[in-house]
């Protein structure tokens, strides 16, 4: 289990993250249950889980991270109706942090687009934005909102000019 433990974090250090100086930084990793399946590409944090990288903090119940041979291509977190999942990092485009809850996070790490479903709720800059679901595209700055699918959770933001 060492072995696949420390591919896991190999994997991670790859540039993973969309600050160029987080991949450069070491990676912390806490859960209570560490499950890697090195045929699968997937490696699986539940209980409490939290990972650090740079300026990157992803936290949730339960992180999947889906990797290839050489990088980590996917990011999934899933968070409880207690407790959402959170994701927080720097942004060189951006004058303040990025910072998003929700039940279900998914990073894609090329595209640099974060995905928040169920209750999403995202923080950029001095912005606020919530819905049902919310698209974060990193790379071009832009953010896409929409009200759940029961039509509950309507589409709310506030803009500070």
């Amino acid at each position: 289990m060492n072995k696949a433990f420390l591919i896991s974090l190999y994997l991670l250090s790859c540039g993973v993250y969309a600050l160029p100086g987080d991949a450069k930084e070491p990676i912390e990793i806490e859960a209570y249950t560490v499950i890697i399946d090195e045929r699968k590409g997937l490696s699986t944090y539940m209980g409490d889980a939290k990972v650090v990288q740079g300026s990157l903090t992803l936290s949730a119940e339960k992180i999947q991270l889906f990797s290839t041979q050489k990088e980590v291509t996917k990011v999934v977190a899933k968070g409880t109706k207690e407790q959402r999942a959170h994701y927080k990092q720097n942004q060189p485009n951006q004058p303040r942090f990025i910072e998003a809850t929700a039940l279900n996070i998914t990073y894609l790490i090329k595209k640099e687009f974060v995905h928040l479903k169920g209750r999403a709720h995202l923080v950029q800059g001095f912005d606020s934005f919530s819905g049902g679901t919310l698209d974060y595209d990193i790379k071009n700055d832009k953010v896409i909102a929409e009200k759940s699918k029961d039509g509950t959770e309507r589409v709310k933001f506030k803009i500070k000019l």
